[in-house]
């Protein structure tokens, strides 16, 4: 049997050498404290939940949905835009529902990536960009971000022939793996960039609503300009604690938006309308809501940059995101340093540069297990020694 060399080219995913781990020192009797996967602990809200236990005894739920996903969910979505960004939607052309952030941005690279295209990504990133791209035939060209520049993209040190060829460029703030934010000036500078030279603009904006110290994540459709060239990518999953409930959303130009659901209605049969139900509940979450959701992390995020300052790990306090980014001691690799905490420590960190090569050097701790998890970790770290 021959497989796709699509699929002989495809790498494991990131986080199944994680779960492997973890089953290996279960397997000898050890317990261990993953901060791998950034999965939040905190359960779904009950109202979120009440709107899925009432819309399920609805017979109207029980068919196939629509690709677009319903008119209510896309109006809710305009609603949460025009409060949350002052952004106008029209709900009709410019929202479509997604089966969870991750399936729409996998299949935006077969509306834009012909065989032998260039798509524009970051390193470290989201492995999804690059795989997406795979899928359709195209050519990744990273682009390397780096702590002196706030691991934000420097436009500038894009070749013009590259830049010439690309048709999409995928960016993704406040960012996974880094926990970087971007201003709105950074924003324009990307619109710019994109309408210059004809390159779609896809924005992962997973993370908006996961920010500390009065911190607010902006959205890229603020910008000027840019409904004429970008699409943003949103999802509950980590907003509202629902990954298990795969809800999500694209917004932004109307064409894109239409490219993304003809794909879509050729290879799924969208999102159920009973967890469509539910991510109207979520996008109508209350800001005290958000606070307190947001507060669980800021004091878990707090914690643990102090122990890793505490032994030598020289550590940042992000302003969004779920992640802490941080660079190994010297003297270690992101694997060396990562082994070692799971040797030494039965402590599970995820390698950098499972992120890509750029992120060699680093580690990522996700903040999404509870608390007391949390605590003895941080007690098993802090035991550990690192040279100066």
């Amino acid at each position: 049997m021959k497989f796709a060399k699509r699929v002989e080219q495809l790498p494991p995913y990131l986080f199944v050498n994680i779960s492997r781990a973890i089953a290996e020192k279960k397997k000898q009797g050890i317990d261990v404290i993953s901060f791998g996967i950034g999965d939040p602990d905190i359960p779904t809200p009950q109202k979120v939940l009440d709107a899925l236990i009432d819309s399920s005894q609805k017979p109207e739920n029980h068919k196939y949905p629509e690709s677009e996903g319903l008119p209510e969910f896309r109006k809710a979505v305009a609603e949460f835009y025009k409060d949350r960004f002052n952004v106008n939607l029209d709900y009709e052309t410019e929202i479509i529902n997604l089966i969870g952030a991750k399936e729409g941005i996998a299949h935006a690279a077969l509306c834009f990536i012909d065989p032998g295209d260039i798509s524009l990504s970051t390193n470290p990133a989201y492995p999804v960009y690059e795989i997406g791209t795979m899928f359709a035939g195209g050519q990744t060209h990273f682009l390397n971000l780096e702590e002196k520049n706030q691991y934000l993209v420097d436009f500038t040190s894009i070749p013009t022939n590259i830049a010439k060829k690309a048709k999409t460029l995928w960016l993704n703030y406040p960012n996974n793996p880094t926990g970087a934010i971007a201003p709105i000036s950074f924003f324009e500078e990307a619109v710019k960039f994109c309408k210059e030279f004809d390159i779609a603009l896809l924005h992962d904006a997973a993370y908006t609503e996961v920010t500390y110290d009065d911190y607010v994540a902006p959205s890229i459709l603020q910008v000027e300009g840019a409904m004429d060239i970008a699409m943003e990518f949103h999802s509950l999953s980590k907003t509202a604690n629902m990954t298990g409930w795969r809800v999500g959303m694209a917004a932004g130009n109307k064409d894109m938006v239409n490219a993304l659901m003809r794909v879509k209605s050729n290879i799924d049969s969208g999102l159920s309308q009973s967890n469509q139900y539910m991510g109207i509940a979520a996008l109508k979450l209350s800001d005290d809501w958000y606070k307190q959701n947001n507060e669980i992390y800021k004091k878990r995020r707090d914690k643990v940059v102090d122990v890793l300052n505490s032994i030598g790990v020289k550590t940042v306090k992000p302003k969004g995101g779920l992640y802490i980014w941080t660079p190994v001691p010297k003297g270690y690799t992101s694997a060396e340093f990562a082994e070692k905490l799971l040797n030494e420590a039965n402590v599970v960190v995820t390698p950098g540069n499972g992120y890509g090569d750029a992120g060699e050097g680093y580690i990522r701790l996700s903040l999404t297990i509870p608390d007391d998890q949390i605590d003895e970790g941080l007690i098993r770290l802090s035991k550990i020694r690192v040279s100066s």
